[in-house]
């Protein structure tokens, strides 16, 4: 027994775990980081011209916050619970097994994979517009910045948190600057537009289903902190704070950035722009606006794409921990980081910028997020029947209509997403069949 104990002791010490470092500062930084960026830049465009007018406007990204932010306060529940690294993979795995947690995690870690892919590649376009003789080295860029933030990462988690709480700062505080220009510049700049412009008469019933699916997609990555819990001082406290003020924290600045841009586009303008954004930069800077948008969002990518891979290589060592994968990818270094799991990571992601089949992977996230997201909830439920006995630091408000409601919109999302782009949920259900057979085949080699 003693030579076992000795053993297990050495094992650590060669071979340590996750560093419970972390606190409600990383937490709040990973939500807003990889939260706010590009699509607040984008969307506001696209809701306008679903809704025509300004309250409906401004109800509907209420409206979207809201949803989200009580989805935040069920799922804040699963990660006081089981406060693991994994996110999604965890509270799947716990509630329906290895079979579906498998599932689940194999999905999510597929998509945060094309995610790295896609804000890699949008750091090389956005370097490109800012310096046009890179225009031909897009690729080289993108795999480039990729390869650095993994010289971040190996540096140890106490640096890459650091990073991702200095460059959340900095884009914070870059969006404030957009907004207070909006506001400071707005008597004087309201342009002439088309009075006979086609605008809907009024909000129509798919006008609002399709403005809150666009507007919930643009508050994705709130669930972002659950992936650290294990790597947080204190979850039981921290986490409900960081993913509720976090939240609270996007909300207030998709509102700002909403009613700055309705004070210098008009309805019908705001909603017939691609890049509303970009609009009223071009109107408060002049030629500077299109320069200042694209450096804004270049600055928006960072901590995103910073975000994305320690989320990343967190779901591969948890599920690699817990025998569903191999098992050198749960090995950590000195500082904390999963390194094979971040090589194994920007393997996967290198090899689809260079392919381009990045694209492809992204098309099939809306309905991979949908599902895995449905799975999470319904764990919720179930686990809340089955070990209502397990110690839960943080209960969910309003449980069970709380869960209810959120349930019900994320089934809701789900066959919306499926619906409007059929081919890619096959794909993406396709994807699935392989990964569960590539599991099968590794549980009986094992």
């Amino acid at each position: 027994m003693t030579e076992a104990l000795d053993a297990t002791a050495r094992a650590q010490t060669v071979t340590p775990g996750l560093l419970r470092i972390l606190g409600i500062s990383f937490g709040l930084a990973v939500i807003v980081g990889s939260t706010l960026g590009i699509g607040i830049l984008r969307t506001p465009g696209l809701v306008a011209a679903q809704l025509g007018n300004r309250s409906a406007i401004l109800t509907v990204w209420i409206v979207g916050g809201l949803y989200t932010l009580l989805g935040s306060v069920c799922l804040t529940e699963l990660g006081t619970m089981l406060p693991r690294a994994g996110g999604y993979y965890v509270y799947a795995r716990r509630a329906f097994g290895d079979t579906v947690g498998f599932a689940v995690g194999w999905t999510d870690w597929l998509t945060y994979c094309a995610v790295l892919g896609y804000v890699s590649i949008g750091i090389g376009e956005f370097t490109a517009l800012l310096v046009p003789s890179l225009a031909g080295a897009v690729t080289a860029i993108a795999v480039a910045v990729l390869l650095g933030f993994v010289a971040l990462q190996w540096m140890g988690v106490r640096v890459s948190g650091g990073f991702q709480e200095v460059a959340t700062a900095l884009k914070f505080v870059a969006f404030l600057a957009l907004i207070a220009a909006c506001f400071a510049a707005a008597p004087g700049h309201a342009p002439a537009f088309d009075a006979g412009a086609a605008l809907p008469s009024g909000p129509t019933l798919v006008g609002v289903i399709v403005a809150l699916q666009s507007v919930v997609i643009t508050y994705g990555g709130w669930q972002s902190a659950l992936y650290f819990s294990e790597e947080d001082r204190d979850p039981a406290r921290n986490l409900p704070r960081s993913m509720i003020g976090g939240e609270i924290a996007v909300i207030g600045v998709y509102l700002l950035v909403n009613l700055a841009l309705l004070a210098v586009l008009p309805v019908p303008v705001l909603a017939g722009s691609t890049l509303p954004a970009a609009d009223a930069a071009q109107i408060i800077l002049g030629v500077r606006g299109a320069q200042t948008i694209t450096l804004l969002s270049l600055i928006s990518l960072p901590p995103l794409l910073n975000a994305i891979m320690m989320i990343g290589t967190r779901i591969l060592f948890a599920m690699g921990r817990d025998g569903l994968l191999w098992s050198r990818t749960a090995a950590v270094n000195a500082g904390g980081t999963p390194g094979v799991a971040t090589l194994v990571t920007t393997a996967v992601a290198i090899g689809l910028i260079v392919t381009g089949t990045f694209q492809r992977l992204v098309a099939m996230a809306s309905f991979l997020l949908a599902a895995n997201y449905s799975v999470c909830c319904l764990a919720l439920v179930v686990l809340r029947r089955r070990e209502p006995g397990l110690a839960r630091p943080f209960r969910a408000w309003g449980y069970p209509w709380s869960a209810g409601i959120v349930l019900a919109g994320a089934a809701v999302f789900l066959v919306g997403v499926l619906a409007g782009d059929t081919a890619n949920g096959v794909a993406a259900l396709a994807l699935l069949a392989v990964g569960l057979a590539g599991r099968a085949a590794f549980a009986r080699r094992a």
